[in-house]
């Protein structure tokens, strides 16, 4: 598992490859200077809930990954993530399959 922290403070924990994704889809955004929301479901757990958090260009961000080689990305994965950011909704925080599924239908 690894951390996404925001803003020194926050520390939002996600499986490594979930978190490799996520850095690509939001640093595609954050070179734009595109301010957006990123949202995610916790898994019962961790207490159950949804999880929304506003990302800017300007508050500290840092990927800390628990594994020490970077997983392969998928593109179908990261292309969905990019169309997801681009909604009103934001970066929903989905998984490969439910990608692959979203990809399939669109």
């Amino acid at each position: 598992m690894g951390f996404l922290m925001y803003g020194g403070t926050q520390e939002y924990e996600f499986e490594d490859r979930t978190l490799a994704h996520l850095k690509v889809a939001i640093t595609i955004k954050l070179r734009r200077q595109e301010s957006f929301l990123m949202s995610w479901t916790n898994p019962a757990e961790k207490g159950g809930g949804r999880v929304s958090i506003w990302l800017t260009p300007n508050v500290p961000l840092t990927f800390r990954f628990n594994g020490s080689r970077p997983p392969q990305l998928d593109k179908t994965w990261l292309a969905v993530l990019n169309e997801l950011s681009n909604t009103p909704r934001g970066l929903v925080v989905i998984t490969e399959d439910e990608a692959r599924r979203h990809a399939a239908e669109n």
